[in-house]
């Protein structure tokens, strides 16, 4: 497992599979596998990424010609640009001048010359109808282009040193007191610290990369994480509101049972002081009927009204009973 991790974190980056991913689907693991020995670090193919190294070999060697013809291109060219500051600031020797005139004056033949190119390759007729020839002959005298050739390693040599000391300073600050010994001394290993710094920066560079990929892999699992605690917490929230509501629910029953309760006695006490009112409406009764039993037909009226009056107060007597009962 930990074998199958590093694959799909160095070699194929763009997998970005959990350990659970590969423990649910051993046939895929076992391709990624067998696909890692078969790719480098980059994903290329072996064969492919042996191709790249010789082709980046190669270009590093015409990168390296060409840096040289073009940085001794330049210092040339440099040292024709501080030739002409100087005349303006101070007076040269005749042999300065003798030099840089004639240093001038072969660099541009020899661009001029290339511009032209070979007369069988030229599609249409050269600028004013020059040729090589031409230009040739306005090359320095013989003896000038050597003495300023044996001349221009020295030149040349002095300009690449205080370009040296410009970039030692630049990356060392402190060297810029230092004599010009050591400072020969400290740019001899320049080369090599700046390479050992490249290294580092590369190393550096590398281990970003990694931390990026288990960054996106902690990044994947905490969003699940917070996925799974969201459920979580939306289950709990339901839970709690269920639980309050059915809490809710017995506070009202409560409430009503209460409530009920007092109705009944409110109506219990409202049927017993009817039942008082009846009560004593028959004793009225009975005593009218006591006195008047002896008459006839009025008689029979009362006895009608003391049955009623009776009726009623059974029936409410009943109703009490009733609600005894259920509250009860």
């Amino acid at each position: 497992m930990e074998i199958l991790q590093q694959v799909c974190s160095k070699q194929l980056p763009p997998c970005n599979l959990s350990e659970e991913d590969l423990l649910q689907n051993p046939h895929f693991s076992q391709l990624l596998l067998s696909l890692s020995q078969h790719v480098d670090e980059s994903g290329l193919s072996l064969t492919l990424a042996k191709e790249q190294a010789q082709a980046w070999k190669e270009v590093r060697l015409h990168k390296t010609t060409w840096l040289r013809s073009e940085i001794l291109h330049r210092v040339i060219q440099e040292l024709l640009v501080d030739y002409y500051v100087k005349t303006q600031e101070t007076d040269l020797t005749s042999e300065d001048k003798k030099f840089h005139e004639t240093l001038e004056q072969q660099l541009l033949v020899t661009e001029l010359t290339r511009l032209l190119g070979p007369c069988q390759e030229r599609e249409m007729p050269s600028p004013l109808g020059l040729e090589k020839a031409d230009l040739l002959e306005l090359m320095p005298p013989s003896e000038d282009f050597v003495w300023m050739r044996a001349r221009l390693p020295l030149e040349v040599e002095e300009q690449l040193k205080k370009k040296c000391f410009t970039l030692l300073c630049y990356h060392d600050p402190n060297s810029d007191s230092d004599s010009k010994t050591l400072k020969a001394a400290k740019v001899w290993k320049l080369a090599e610290v700046l390479v050992g710094e490249k290294q580092q920066g590369q190393e550096a560079k590398s281990q970003q990369k990694e931390q990026m990929v288990l960054l996106e892999k902690k990044s994947a699992t905490y969003s699940q994480v917070l996925l799974r605690c969201l459920s979580l917490l939306q289950r709990l929230l339901q839970e709690h509101r269920l639980k309050s509501q059915s809490e809710l629910d017995r506070i009202n029953a409560q409430y009503l049972e209460i409530k009920c309760s007092a109705m009944i006695l409110k109506l219990r006490d409202r049927l017993e002081e009817a039942i008082c009112l009846q009560e004593q409406d028959m004793e009225k009764s009975q005593q009218v009927l006591n006195t008047y039993e002896v008459l006839g037909d009025e008689f029979d009226r009362l006895v009608k009204e003391y049955t009623q009056l009776k009726q009623a107060t059974e029936n409410k007597r009943w109703a009490l009973q009733e609600f005894n009962k259920a509250y009860h």
